[in-house]
C-alpha cells in the first residue's frame, strides 16, 4: 500500500495518475496548502521541503516502508519498482529522463511563474508577464517540434516523461496559450485526456 500526500495542483497530479496508470493501490491524504497543511509538523517530517506530493511506500526496495517527495523522483522510483513506463534498455532510459527533467527544469518552473503572475500576484509586473509569457511560448515550441515526428516525448512510448508533462499543459488556458497553434502539442494532449487513469488522477483528491 502507498500513502499519498497530495492536492489538485499540476505536480500533486503527476503522482496520482501514475500511480491510477500502474493500478498501485493507495490511501490519499489531502494536503490543503491553501489551509497551511503542508507546514505542519506531521507534513514536514514526510518532506522536509513542505511541497506536495510526497508518498510513503509501506513496502520499500528492502522490505520496510520507504518516503519519497519530488515529483520527478516519485515518478522514477514508482516506474522502478513496476516496470512501468519506463524503458529498461539504457538508451532510451536516458531519452525518458531528459524529458522529465525538461518538465522539472523547465516547463513546471515557467510555467507556475506564469501563473503566478497572471493569476496571484498582488500586482500587474509588465516585465515578469513578458518575460515567463515569453519563455511559456518558446516551450511550447519546443514541444511541439518534439511532437511533431514523435507519437510520444519519448523512447517511442508512453512514458512518465509524458505523465510528468501533461498535467502542466492541461493549465493551457492558465497559461492564456491557444494549443491550435501548437498543433502537435494539441493531438499528444487530446490523446492523453482520453485514458481512464488519467481522467481519474486529475481529480484526486476529489475537492
Amino acid at each position: 500500500m502507498i500513502e499519498l500526500y497530495t492536492w489538485q495542483t499540476s505536480n500533486g497530479r503527476k503522482a496520482s495518475i501514475v500511480l491510477e496508470e500502474m493500478e498501485l493501490p493507495y490511501n490519499v491524504h489531502p494536503i490543503r496548502i491553501g489551509e497551511g497543511d503542508q507546514f505542519t509538523p506531521e507534513f514536514t517530517k514526510i518532506n522536509p521541503n513542505q511541497k506536495i506530493p510526497a508518498i510513503i511506500d509501506l513496502d520499500g526496495p528492502d522490505g520496510m516502508p520507504i518516503t519519497v517527495f519530488e515529483s520527478g523522483a516519485i515518478l522514477i522510483y514508482l516506474a522502478d519498482k513496476t516496470g512501468k513506463f519506463m524503458p529498461a534498455e539504457a538508451r532510451k532510459r536516458y531519452e525518458v529522463l531528459q524529458w522529465l527533467m525538461f518538465q522539472m527544469g523547465g516547463i513546471g518552473p515557467i510555467f507556475g511563474q506564469v501563473h503566478h503572475f497572471k493569476r496571484a500576484a498582488k500586482e500587474q509586473v509588465p516585465y515578469a508577464l513578458e518575460r515567463f509569457g515569453k519563455e511559456a511560448e518558446r516551450v511550447y515550441g519546443v514541444l511541439d517540434g518534439r511532437l511533431a515526428g514523435n507519437e510520444w516525448l519519448a523512447a517511442g512510448e508512453y512514458t512518465i516523461a509524458d505523465i510528468a508533462t501533461y498535467p502542466w499543459v492541461s493549465r493551457y488556458d492558465w497559461q492564456e496559450i491557444d494549443l491550435g497553434r501548437f498543433p502537435n502539442v494539441k493531438r499528444w494532449f487530446d490523446t492523453i485526456s482520453q485514458r481512464p487513469a488519467v481522467q481519474k488522477g486529475m481529480f484526486i483528491p476529489p475537492i
